[in-house]
């Protein structure tokens, strides 16, 4: 499965919260779970347990930080699919017959 993933606190009013971002993609990264990072969120890829469990150990480490956490995800399960993060776009940029900007 994919999760596109956007965790933030909604209680620190400040223009940047890459302070608390970059303690949840540590978590991520530490995780083995393969990944890509985006200006607006993270897309993790692997089976739904591993998947949900990271994402739950980033939300509850946001709450550490902030009293009120919003977690958004946006999941894409597909049967016996994997490799995605890297294989969609590889059949878009072949449908174009041209890369795309990464």
């Amino acid at each position: 499965m994919l999760a596109f993933v956007t965790i933030a606190p909604t209680d620190k009013g400040s223009e940047s919260l890459s302070e608390y971002v970059a303690e949840v993609l540590d978590i991520i990264d530490s995780s083995g779970v393969s990944y890509r990072t985006g200006p607006m969120g993270t897309t993790l890829e692997g089976e739904w347990d591993e998947v949900m469990d990271v994402v739950k150990r980033c939300h509850f480490k946001m709450r550490e930080h902030s009293g009120r956490v919003g977690t958004f995800i946006k999941i894409d399960d597909r049967v016996d699919a994997t490799g995605r993060l890297d294989g969609k776009t590889a059949s878009l940029e072949q449908r174009l017959g041209r890369d795309l900007k990464k």
